[in-house]
């Protein structure tokens, strides 16, 4: 069964609500890394973060803090760019995922196009894997793009589960759970790991992960951070991590 990856940019979020360009005085809150410590407590088996080149919600301080000190993988996300290469090696995450990003979009509303961006993606790869940075890219479940990401020296997938999330109609639905099927084993065959995300919650993930092979890591964030409003992190990480059928993994971080 898949393992959860907690994305906490909403935590920033609402940080960056009220202490944007906070200087001085109290830590402002709510604090990324104490979030990120109630998930390790919950079952949470990584923790992806978007440092955005706007800066919206994570700060570079909050990847610096969280690579010192989180006990489990740190997923760093980003656009493939010059300046956000030479953040990833500065804090040397675990892995980085390659994303598309629009100044405009309230959120990653797409993958990547990898297939007319190879040459890029493939220097931005090797750039990685030469400071021992695995790399991931953020594609739509088709073919061609698992191919491309391929080529480019991926080491894993995350496919886009936004079509599926947002699919009103049953036959719509199943229709994208066959393509990411598709998706899924064809990066399998490759070698790549298959990792996805985007828009699951508590009532679309058991269905997802029961269509879909391979599933190494399903990256959840406004889900989990929504529920805790009511219950506390911590259980609601706990809650998706059951969700997800891997809850003899929940352990406690001291």
């Amino acid at each position: 069964m898949p393992q959860l990856g907690l994305n906490i940019d909403h935590v920033a979020t609402l940080r960056e609500a009220r202490y944007r360009n906070w200087k001085r005085g109290l830590p402002p809150e709510p604090s990324v890394l104490e979030a990120a410590h109630l998930a390790e407590q919950g079952g949470a088996r990584s923790i992806t973060v978007h440092l955005r080149e706007d800066r919206r919600h994570i700060q570079p301080a909050d990847v610096r803090g969280l690579s010192h000190t989180i006990q489990v993988p740190l997923n760093l996300e980003m656009a493939a760019t010059t300046v956000m290469v030479r953040q990833a090696l500065l804090f040397k995450p675990d892995e980085v995922c390659l994303v598309p990003e629009n100044r405009q979009e309230v959120t990653t509303e797409g993958g990547l196009d990898a297939v007319t961006d190879a040459r890029r993606l493939k220097a931005v790869i090797a750039r990685l894997a030469a400071a021992k940075i695995g790399a991931s890219a953020f594609i739509d479940a088709d073919l061609s793009q698992v191919d491309a990401a391929h080529r480019a020296g991926a080491c894993a997938v995350e496919l886009h589960t936004g079509n599926y999330a947002n699919a009103t109609a049953a036959a719509a639905r199943h229709r994208e759970l066959a393509r990411h099927a598709r998706a899924a084993a064809h990066a399998n065959d490759l070698g790549l790991r298959v990792n996805a995300g985007h828009g699951l919650h508590y009532t679309n993930v058991r269905e997802y992960i029961e269509d879909v092979p391979h599933l190494h890591t399903l990256n959840i964030g406004h889900a989990i951070i929504s529920r805790a409003v009511y219950v506390g992190l911590r259980q609601a990480v706990a809650e998706m991590v059951v969700l997800l059928g891997s809850h003899k993994q929940i352990h406690n971080v001291d």
